[in-house]
């Protein structure tokens, strides 16, 4: 199976946004699907069913009300975003299946740099120890998702400090350079993308089988 990985690097929210809508609207059979890896300039994004009492202090960064579940969270430089827009039923996948290949595509990308982090059954997204270091969110139209996870690497993390991250107060979020990774974020962005087609290529072998 297909997927068409692209690099897009720093790219504006919410035409990125715009352009996926427009890519899963306009899909057809034949579509393939993509992998969009980019960064954003600083961004609030508040997800469907977001409360705005998440957002603690008004700043100058802009907040996207959008279309993913959730609740609030923040995009900034030094965060590699992963977005998948894939056909669910080509890869045989369901919407938990798929959150926990997301989840574990990071967790082994930190494990290959010694950084143990896990998932949580009441919480998605990926930890290492209490704090967040990956968040996940995803809109399914029509068998198709877009949307997908955050990695913070190397980023100005104080603006999580103006929010609840996705909804939980006092939550502490982290990132890749607080746990000793030094390995620059392209080649950290190139292993994620490995790891996310892999799992997917895998999964889908793993149903053929059965």
């Amino acid at each position: 199976m297909t997927l068409i990985v692209k690099s897009l690097g720093l790219v504006e929210y919410e035409p990125t946004w715009r352009a996926m809508q427009g890519f899963t609207a306009e899909r057809t059979a034949d579509t393939p699907d993509e992998l969009w890896m980019v960064q954003h300039p600083p961004t609030f994004t508040q997800g469907q069913a977001g409360k705005p009492e998440h957002l603690l202090n008004p700043t100058a960064i802009p907040v996207v009300q959008i279309d993913r579940g959730g609740q609030v969270t923040y995009h900034g430089p030094g965060q590699i975003v992963a977005y998948l827009l894939l056909d669910l039923r080509r890869w045989k996948i369901n919407v938990r299946e798929l959150v926990r290949l997301m989840e574990d595509s990071v967790i082994a990308v930190l494990a290959q740099h010694s950084v143990t982090a896990a998932g949580r059954e009441d919480a998605p997204g990926v930890y290492v120890g209490a704090a967040k270091i990956a968040s996940l969110g995803l809109k399914i139209r029509n068998g198709c998702c877009y949307h997908g996870l955050a990695f913070n690497v190397e980023m100005d993390l104080s603006p999580f400090s103006f929010i609840n991250p996705c909804g939980y107060a006092g939550l502490r979020v982290t990132q890749a350079r607080e746990h000793g990774i030094a390995t620059p974020l392209a080649e950290l962005e190139q292993l994620l993308a490995q790891q996310l087609t892999a799992r997917l290529q895998h999964h889908l072998e793993s149903k053929h089988e059965h």
